[in-house]
């Protein structure tokens, strides 16, 4: 099933520490980690929820499970609205601190992380990565890396945001779809274009938005937006219908994509193209559903292209989330 990758768990207020604890100590342990690795896992949301409460404003922790070549693993996004670090790296050093403490805390966070990244900016806020294998972490391969941050409208128990990807050798093909309103009928929209997104065999996102088009006709309709992404090549194929926001990143420029006006399941044009790009040119993609602005520039961001792909998907979450509407943050770069 298309649902939400990460779970919003509300860290603003020190009475919620022990709920939000509880809920992912209980996901650990349905998701089968070792209670060794939980016990550590433990310590590390303790250490971000103490950080958040000492030092932040408007905490939120995001908690998402996903796979990397087979190997399973968890992840923890700490995001706050604080006053933010003038020198990260510094602070990651034990024995520093600004509250007279021990100043272990993000030294303890680093160590027990089998991926750990941070971004911040002074008066601006901070965001902490932590991604924690259930085995060895994989190796870094060659293809196209994919970050994504999907979290339902609070309140909902499921999203009509769904993100959905099918690899086939050096060929990958993705979708980003936002069914129209909320609740388990948008996630069913979502969910009925996933399944024939998965089998019709063509490249072209044109040619399957069409096929998605016929297919659901009988739910409430969504906006998507199809990219191809051939390695052998090196070239990007993309289409959108809506208001799904689609930015390529380069090097030296950035570019937005535009997409046709109309409803998947209701209403179409007759006539569309798939737009092309060179991964030379363009080498990452940003897909943004429509809980995001659309007017967002990566250059607000100094040095977020060389930290984690996912910080870039929660910077841009953290900057427009009102929990008004599910939200979709994709990020995608060639290796």
């Amino acid at each position: 099933m298309v649902d939400a990758t990460h779970i919003s768990l509300q860290a603003n207020d020190r009475s919620y520490f022990s709920l939000l604890k509880k809920e992912i100590h209980q996901r650990l342990l349905d998701a089968g980690m070792e209670h060794t690795r939980i016990a550590e896992v433990d310590i590390i949301v303790a250490e971000m929820t103490s950080n958040l409460f000492k030092y932040a404003d408007n905490g939120e922790i995001l908690f998402g499970s996903f796979q990397e070549n087979g190997v399973p693993y968890i992840e923890l996004i700490s995001i706050d609205r604080g006053p933010g670090m003038q020198n990260p790296s510094r602070m990651l050093q034990d024995g520093m601190s600004t509250s007279n403490t021990l100043g272990a805390g993000l030294g303890s966070i680093k160590r027990l992380s089998d991926t750990f990244d941070i971004y911040s900016q002074v008066g601006w806020g901070t965001i902490l990565l932590s991604r924690i294998y259930m085995g060895k972490k994989p190796a870094v391969k060659k293809g196209l890396l994919i970050r994504p941050i999907v979290v339902s409208k609070p309140g909902e128990k499921v999203s009509g945001d769904g993100f959905v990807c099918r690899i086939n050798g050096n060929s990958f093909k993705l979708m980003l779809g936002d069914g129209l309103g909320h609740g388990p009928e948008a996630n069913l929209a979502v969910n009925e274009a996933a399944k024939v997104f998965k089998v019709f065999p063509e490249q072209s996102p044109t040619a399957t938005l069409r096929f998605i088009h016929g297919a659901t006709r009988k739910t409430r309709g969504m906006v998507a937006n199809i990219t191809h992404f051939d390695a052998e090549k090196g070239e990007w194929l993309s289409a959108g219908i809506g208001n799904i926001a689609a930015k390529w990143i380069g090097p030296v420029s950035s570019k937005n994509h535009m997409s046709y006006n109309g409803i998947v399941g209701h209403n179409i044009p007759t006539t569309m193209n798939d737009q092309v790009y060179s991964s030379t040119e363009y080498n990452q993609l940003v897909l943004c559903s429509d809980g995001i602005k659309t007017r967002w520039e990566v250059s607000k961001y100094p040095g977020i292209l060389k930290h984690d792909l996912v910080l870039l998907a929660a910077c841009i979450y953290k900057d427009h989330a009102r929990g008004t509407d599910d939200m979709s943050v994709i990020v995608l770069k060639v290796r």
